[in-house]
C-alpha cells in the first residue's frame, strides 16, 4: 500500500508540474487525478501480470482513501469558523456562487449523462 500510495502522490507531483509549467487555470492535484485515471484506463485490458497487480493495488489504495476523505474536511470547516466575519460581510457573494455552481453542476452532469446513455444504446 506504502508504494501505491507513493504512485498516487508522484501522479498529484507531475499534475502539479504541469500547472506550473503550462500555466492551466486548473489545480495540479486535478491535473495529476486526470494523469491517474488515463493511466487505469488504458491499462483496463492489459493483461501483463505487474501492470494488472498494480492497477488493482492503486484501486484498493484509492478506495481505503476514499473511506477517509471526511476528515480531510475539518480543517476547512475550523477555517470557515475562524473567517467568520469575513463570510457575513460577502454573504451575498457567497451565496451566489453557491447557487450558480450547484446549478451548473447539475445541468453539467445531466448533459453529461444523456450523451453517454446515448451512445450506450446506439454502441
Amino acid at each position: 500500500m506504502l508504494e501505491t500510495l507513493l504512485i498516487i502522490f508522484m501522479f498529484q507531483l507531475v499534475g502539479e508540474a504541469a500547472q506550473k509549467v503550462s500555466g492551466l487555470p486548473v489545480p495540479g492535484p486535478v491535473i495529476g487525478l486526470i494523469l491517474m485515471l488515463s493511466f487505469l484506463l488504458f491499462t483496463k485490458n492489459n493483461k501483463s501480470g505487474h501492470l494488472e497487480t498494480l492497477r488493482s493495488q492503486l484501486i484498493l489504495t484509492s478506495e481505503t482513501l476514499i473511506k477517509y476523505l471526511s476528515l480531510l474536511f475539518v480543517p476547512i470547516g475550523v477555517g470557515v469558523v475562524m473567517h467568520l466575519q469575513l463570510l457575513e460581510s460577502q454573504l451575498i457573494k457567497v451565496l451566489a456562487i453557491l447557487l450558480i455552481g450547484t446549478i451548473s453542476t447539475i445541468v453539467f452532469t445531466a448533459f453529461i449523462f444523456l450523451r453517454l446513455s446515448r451512445v450506450n444504446k446506439d454502441g
